[in-house]
């Protein structure tokens, strides 16, 4: 009872606020960026500089202040903490006073995970990195394929049409990207990027977060903040975000506003960015493509692949029938397997007369096999399901 209390009063106030400024004549026709300013590391002033320059260069957005009131002409609504903040920035874009909001410390429910956009350090381009905050789903494959969707969704509202993607080489890469490729057979068209390093396909190295080869850059949420961050504040020596524009809007199936993060130690300019960012967003209509591409996807049987990689896919433990062959020589490397998928590929080969054994090659998990087997044991795991590449040279 007293939190609902507490949430009719703060309503209360917001309105008198929309009012006052309505009576003062400050309220224009333009689309409103809310930009809270609590958390700010680097100084608040930098913030509003950067909001203030944005607003001027603008013909059809203007910036709105969350946060502790500050000497500006720019529109102001105040809070006394970030958790009243973030209340105000809610209560702001569910009943439309503002069209999108840049925060910091933001908690996303379930299911939806913030795509972030990066300038690349070596070739000045544009990339989305899927996700970089929220969690999409708990089981990490499906989750991984759920952000790939996000990063498609941010790309093409900001105008790139055929995004390229790629999928960073971590935990779960190749089960998602045979998901990605099925969900692409089945009737949603994804374009996958190549890496630098030809033996990879569209499974990304380092070096290509650096050059900025995919559109779009898919990986769970944790190494995506990692990434970001490391971009961001290279040139600064790990102090300050000077690069990017930061960690970008929430995507979810059912989530129907633009709230975006920074990180406390943004810069002047990575907010700015943010700004521009989240005017495009607007503009571009998010939530309309949003809702346009999950169902395209779902069409083409999203939810049933989802649904397969959150199930543990395992021989059955008390399965006798496997007799391991005879031990012979590995040296040759076929990859494209999973790490979660490896040693059910091992069994699958053994059940099939082939001796093998995992390893880890330099581009991820690996299955060993003699190589007067290797045509014969590619077919086997191709025939199971698998997508299957030789083992390049590091």
């Amino acid at each position: 009872m007293v939190n609902r209390q507490n949430t009719r009063n703060m309503m209360g106030h917001l309105f008198e606020e929309v009012a006052e400024i309505l009576e003062t004549g400050k309220k224009s026709n333009k689309m409103k960026i809310g930009l809270t300013t609590y958390g700010c590391e680097v100084g608040i002033k930098n913030w509003v500089r950067a909001a203030e320059n944005a607003t001027a260069q603008s013909d059809d957005f203007e910036v709105v202040l969350i946060g502790p009131k500050q000497k500006t002409t720019l529109l102001q609504f105040d809070a006394i903490n970030e958790v009243q903040a973030h209340k105000k920035m809610d209560m702001m874009l569910d009943h439309g006073i503002i069209d999108a909001c840049i925060t910091t410390n933001y908690t996303y429910p379930i299911g939806v995970a913030s795509v972030g956009k990066m300038t690349t350090l070596s070739q000045g381009k544009q990339l989305f990195m899927a996700t970089t905050s929220g969690t999409s789903a708990i089981n990490r494959g499906a989750a991984m394929t759920f952000n790939a969707l996000y990063g498609i969704i941010v790309a093409k509202t900001m105008g790139v049409n055929n995004p390229k993607v790629g999928i960073l080489n971590v935990e779960g890469a190749r089960q998602v990207e045979k998901g990605l490729v099925e969900l692409s057979r089945r009737g949603y068209p994804i374009d996958f990027a190549n890496s630098l390093r030809s033996e990879s396909g569209c499974i990304m190295r380092g070096n290509d977060i650096i050059a900025g080869t995919p559109d779009v850059l898919v990986q769970d949420s944790l190494t995506g903040n990692i990434a970001m961050k490391m971009c961001a504040s290279f040139m600064s020596g790990g102090n300050m975000e000077t690069i990017g524009a930061g960690y970008g809007p929430g995507i979810g199936e059912q989530y129907d506003k633009i709230a975006m993060v920074i990180s406390k130690a943004s810069g002047e300019l990575v907010v700015e960015n943010a700004i521009y960012f989240a005017a495009q967003l607007v503009r571009g209509k998010l939530i309309s493509v949003a809702k346009h591409e999950f169902a395209k996807a779902k069409e083409a049987g999203l939810l049933e692949i989802i649904t397969r990689m959150s199930k543990v896919n395992k021989l059955e433990k008390g399965n006798k029938s496997i007799t391991v062959p005879l031990e012979e020589p590995v040296n040759q490397g076929i990859g494209g397997i999973d790490i979660m998928e490896l040693e059910q590929a091992v069994q699958i080969l053994w059940s099939s007369g082939i001796y093998a054994k995992s390893g880890m090659g330099c581009t991820g998990p690996i299955l060993l096999v003699n190589e007067k087997n290797s045509e014969k044991a590619t077919l086997v795991l191709e025939k199971s399901g698998f997508l299957i590449y030789k083992e390049g040279h590091c």
